[in-house]
């Protein structure tokens, strides 16, 4: 239970944070031997449920409004949804069983942390109601690369984002309302190993994940949405910079 709470918490805070939470999912029972139920990808996604609930319970108003009145923007972000729709579908498989290592997690955290930074040197004017097809393409094949642990699917579509001019607390906003048709999908992808595994576990461990990493996650995307309104994404990649060389010793010390 101990060990679900704090993935639940790890999870509600990188979903969001440029930093990658499927890297800090695997990383968390590699580096402290944590093994069982919170060491699957069912439960990884039973935490993602979580953060859809902080999604949903954040911008349901947005989305509302995107149905009612501003249903370019929906489309929009269907649109941007199917790159990622698609990959996940095709290289699931892949990405379960051959890319969740260390190794690969420190490459994408220093090559992703380049991009970003590169990102925040573009000049930014638009809004949301400016994003054209062609933008929202090329975020949502950026979201597809997020599949790959330690990418960031917030901070690498952010990045995209930016580079299609998007300000940044706009392309903030963008990114979580795309994350939340990905993460359902993922979601209903996945049904049927989550129910199927989690018969076979105490099913309290997983409530306690969704509620926590929900919770945490709620209160990350308010924090967020305010701080990118004044702040570079700097910060989240000195961070990766710094995980890169603790994940690089971490392998030395196991070998």
């Amino acid at each position: 239970m101990f060990e679900a709470i704090i993935l639940g918490i790890v999870q509600g805070l990188t979903e969001f944070f440029p930093v990658s939470s499927t890297a800090h999912l695997i990383l968390f029972p590699w580096f402290f031997n944590w093994k069982g139920a919170v060491d699957t990808l069912t439960f990884d996604i039973a935490l993602h449920a979580g953060t859809l609930f902080a999604l949903i319970t954040c911008f349901w108003k947005d989305w509302l409004t995107m149905v009612s009145k501003n249903t370019k923007l929906l489309w929009l972000i269907l649109i941007a949804t199917v790159p990622a729709g698609a990959a996940g579908y095709l290289f699931n498989d892949l990405v379960e069983y051959a890319l969740r290592s260390p190794l690969i997690i420190v490459i994408a955290l220093v090559v992703i942390g380049m991009v970003m930074l590169i990102s925040e040197k573009t000049f930014r004017h638009k809004k949301l109601d400016d994003l054209s097809v062609t933008d929202v393409l090329l975020i949502g094949c950026m979201q597809a690369v997020a599949l790959i642990p330690g990418v960031s699917r917030s901070g690498i579509t952010i990045s995209a984002g930016l580079f299609r001019g998007l300000e940044r607390d706009e392309s903030a906003r963008f990114s979580f309302l795309l994350a939340t048709p990905v993460i359902a999908g993922a979601l209903i992808l996945h049904a049927g190993d989550i129910l199927s595994d989690a018969a076979d576990q105490n099913i309290s461990i997983f409530i306690a994940g969704f509620l926590v990493s929900g919770i945490t996650g709620f209160a990350a995307i308010k924090f967020l949405l305010s701080f990118f309104k004044k702040y570079p994404l700097n910060l989240f990649v000195y961070y990766r910079f710094i995980l890169a060389v603790v994940i690089m010793l971490g392998i030395w010390l196991k070998r």
